[in-house]
């Protein structure tokens, strides 16, 4: 599978909390962002075989105003390849 360290950095602030909420409701990902041992996903245990984006470890970047952290990990071949044509063509067939 994939995994990325991600650095985002917003116009406005968003808050951890915030940001949580909205992945939480974001259709394709699951978000695995507890403050325990293993509390974040892996690419092993949480993607492989399944079609889900899987996000955690969300934080504060303290060296970007307005910035935001998380660690992202996916099934590449799953959702990557196979499952991001799928939906590609979904998209197409319902605007023609």
């Amino acid at each position: 599978g994939h995994s990325e360290a991600v650095h985002i950095q917003t116009r406005e602030p968003l808050s951890v909390a915030a940001a949580r909420a909205l992945l939480a409701e974001a259709p394709g990902v699951t978000l695995i962002d507890e403050s325990v041992d293993g509390g974040y996903p892996t690419a092993v245990s949480d993607s492989a075989g399944n079609d889900p984006v899987f996000v955690g470890r969300l934080r504060q970047d303290i060296s970007a105003p307005n910035g935001l952290n998380m660690w992202i990990v996916s099934d590449n071949v799953r959702k990557g390849a196979a499952l991001n044509s799928i939906q590609i063509a979904e998209l197409l067939v319902k605007r023609l």
